[in-house]
This record gives C-alpha cells, structure tokens and sequence, in this order.
C-alpha cells in the first residue's frame, strides 16, 4: 500500500510542475485558469493522502471550483488573450 502512495505523490508532484509551467508559459488565460485548476485539484488530492479530508474538500471547492469561476468570468469581461 505504501508503494501506491508513493508512486501517487511523485506522479502528482510531476503533474504539479507540468501545470505550473504549462499555467505560466500559455497566453491564453483561460487555458492558464485551467492549469491553475488541476494544481488546486493536485493539492486536494495531496492533502486528502496526508489525511486531512476536511482541507482536501475546502481546497477541491475554493481552489477547483470558486476561483476558477471567478476567474472565467473576470476573463470574459476583459480580453482573453494576453499581450
């Protein structure tokens, strides 16, 4: 069971990179607030595998689900490509 884990935290930790820079280098900002999101949905999955539920749940709901959208729409009101 231990080598599940640890095969998930470095896959996880490979993703998070991968998102970070994919969110940094992208000019399309809707494309940057979705990389964005799968760090915060990595980050759940991270903290719900150090057993914490009730912060894997808060980040899965703040950091997926609110600011994602919150994001969309700033985008939408403002030009979506970056200059």
């Amino acid at each position: 069971m231990s080598t599940i884990i640890t095969i998930l935290v470095v896959i996880g930790a490979l993703v998070l990179v991968a998102a970070a820079v994919f969110a940094v280098h992208k000019r399309d900002l809707v494309v940057a607030t979705v990389a964005t999101s799968v760090i915060s949905l990595v980050l759940s999955l991270f903290y719900f595998l150090l057993q914490a539920p009730d912060v894997a749940l808060t980040e899965a709901a703040i950091g997926v689900a609110l600011t994602t959208i919150i994001f969309i729409v700033t985008i939408k009101n403002t030009k979506r490509f970056e200059d």
